[in-house]
């Protein structure tokens, strides 16, 4: 039996269609989960445009909804567990997740709200992660009005760093002191001190400012490149004292940070804002809204299910 997806299709608007898809077969330490919500960002709107994944291909990252099917090995969440994953081909009405890449959502939480964590929420901890965070620290976070960047502001203010958050607008910089930056800029107007940690995700001219402005020893984390702008650095801009540009991939299981990012938002310690919440079969008009800056934190899509599946989906707790 098939089930609707989100494919890629490079005749559609934003590359992408909705269309059937071979039901998933499950490995044995994998489960099988019926999918309520997806969340878009911005790689996937690029991985449907660059080939990254192919046409005809299942598309997207972030899923949560409810195990209908336990993992044969006996690890993993039990029939009925309501989940939030990062897994390769979210899109899909029922998808086959590793037990290691995915978290239990805490009763408290939404899975409307739990799938807007795993790229964004998981990209800005590892980052911040790897960048050397500390309370002693000043960390700049550029896109901060985007998904990685609300929760990066939000990760670096609870490691008791001093934030500077970067917006492209005033419009677009409301409600980032509430969520912990001590600054808020419209570009790097006004930055003249130097910053220990840059979690990037505009790139362009505002990158290479950036690291024009990192201490000795600080570490810029690229994590994106919504600007589509190159570049360019100026003769030895690159020679001095060390400091270091980190190319950024999520890389292995999630599992464990998902977990610590649902239990920090359930317990009202992260917030979880969403822009964007409607159906995913106005995909193309989540895409536009992303791709337009239009969108204040995360886009989620709702996956509506055929009426064959919903005649033989299990009952949600």
């Amino acid at each position: 039996m098939a089930v609707r997806a989100l494919v890629v299709d490079p005749s559609a608007s934003a590359a992408v269609r909705l269309a059937e898809a071979p039901d998933p077969v499950a490995g044995p330490t994998q489960v099988l989960v019926d999918v309520t919500h997806a969340s878009l960002n911005y790689g996937d709107l690029n991985d449907a445009r660059s080939g990254r994944v192919p046409p005809g291909a299942v598309l997207g990252s972030d899923a949560a909804g409810v195990v209908t099917e336990a993992a044969a090995d006996g690890t993993g969440p039990a029939v009925g567990t309501r989940i939030v994953a990062l897994t390769a081909g979210a899109f899909a009405e029922r998808v086959a997740i590793d037990v290691n890449a995915l978290a239990e959502v805490p009763k408290p939480l939404d899975l409307a709200q739990a799938v807007a964590l795993p790229v964004a929420g998981v990209a800005a901890l590892r980052s911040l992660r790897a960048a050397g965070l500390g309370p002693d620290k000043r960390v700049l976070v550029t896109g901060a009005s985007g998904g990685v960047g609300r929760f990066a502001v939000q990760l670096a203010a609870r490691a008791g760093a001093h934030v500077i958050a970067s917006v492209g607008s005033a419009v677009r910089g409301e409600g980032l002191a509430e969520l912990g930056a001590d600054e808020v800029l419209i570009g790097l107007d006004g930055l003249d001190r130097s910053i220990d940690v840059v979690i990037d995700s505009v790139g362009g001219p505002q990158l290479v400012a950036a690291w024009n402005l990192l201490a000795p020893g600080g570490s810029v984390q690229s994590v994106g490149w919504t600007s589509g702008e190159p570049a360019v650095f100026p003769p030895y801009a690159t020679v001095g004292p060390a400091k270091s540009l980190t190319s950024f991939v999520i890389e292995g299981n999630a599992g464990a940070d998902l977990a610590t990012l649902t239990e920090l938002a359930a317990e009202g310690a992260l917030t979880v804002e969403i822009g964007w919440h409607d159906s995913w079969e106005r995909f193309a008009e989540a895409a536009e809204a992303l791709r337009g800056r239009r969108v204040s934190g995360k886009a989620v899509l709702e996956v509506s299910r055929s009426e064959r599946r919903m005649s033989t989906r299990r009952p949600q707790d």
